[in-house]
């Protein structure tokens, strides 16, 4: 097993370890992650709803079995280091089973630069989990010409990002896609407009192909690297920087982490 990365799985009221290859015929039917920094960390209690919900939307009947899992496996996390562990539901032949990784974090960054995608091979657009196999390949498309991040549009318009939302400026107004897409429930992009209201931040949303964002400064979220600044977009528009701004904004969600 890769030392980076520890897999358990729940099994009456217990996290046992298991080897990945015990799993390898499972589906992934749900998956929340977040970064945890010395035993802190961003808005868990919205990863947690959100992974409770998604389960139950996939299958998972057990109500008090899935909060004793979820909090077992935060206290496996340790409070030094840096660390993305993984929540999962799968099923491992017909049969539903909750699962943790405790994975080490990968190297964070405060840039990323994007690439169109070519498709939407989204299944089930609105959950985090059952498209991650698919959202992989995407960024692995992207890497070929030179990019981390892939963009997935709809219609010609963009909706998402194979592992991150979007968001971007206009002056000093903060916009998204249009809300009703399908698409993920970003955490991180749920946050950040926190602080927008919070700021009194004018928030709103925008239908927009990639080609009318020429000129505008470009966010790429998640809740690994939080804020990212898009400094190129490979064939697409030309972005511009805020570096204060940017700054700004991901000293301020830092301030929001809390201890497990």
């Amino acid at each position: 097993m890769d030392a980076s990365s520890t897999l358990y799985t729940w099994n009456q009221g217990e996290l046992l370890v298991v080897d990945d290859c015990e799993v390898a015929e499972s589906t992934l039917e749900a998956a929340d992650s977040f970064l945890v920094s010395d035993g802190r960390a961003l808005a868990t209690g919205l990863h947690r709803s959100r992974f409770r919900e998604s389960a139950r939307e996939r299958g998972w009947r057990g109500g008090s079995d899935l909060s004793a899992f979820w909090d077992t496996s935060i206290a496996l996390i340790p409070r030094e280091g840096m660390w993305f562990p993984r929540f999962e539901l799968v099923t491992v032949r017909e049969t539903p089973r909750l699962q943790f990784r405790l994975r080490t974090a990968p190297a964070l960054s405060d840039s990323v630069v994007l690439a169109t995608a070519k498709g939407d091979p989204r299944t089930v657009p609105h959950l985090k989990g059952p498209d991650l196999p698919a959202m992989s390949r995407l960024r692995q498309e992207a890497q070929k010409v030179g990019a981390q991040e892939a963009v997935i549009l709809s219609e010609g318009h963009i909706t998402d990002g194979a592992s991150s939302a979007l968001l971007w400026w206009r002056g000093n107004e903060l916009f998204t896609p249009p809300l009703g897409l399908p698409r993920v429930d970003s955490v991180a992009a749920r946050t950040v407009r926190g602080v927008a209201a919070a700021l009194r931040v004018p928030v709103d949303e925008e239908e927009v192909s990639p080609a009318q964002l020429d000129g505008t400064v470009v966010w790429s979220v998640n809740a690994l690297h939080g804020i990212r600044a898009v400094t190129a977009w490979v064939d697409g528009p030309r972005v511009v920087q805020d570096p204060a701004r940017t700054a700004a904004w991901r000293a301020r969600l830092s301030a929001l982490a809390r201890p497990l």
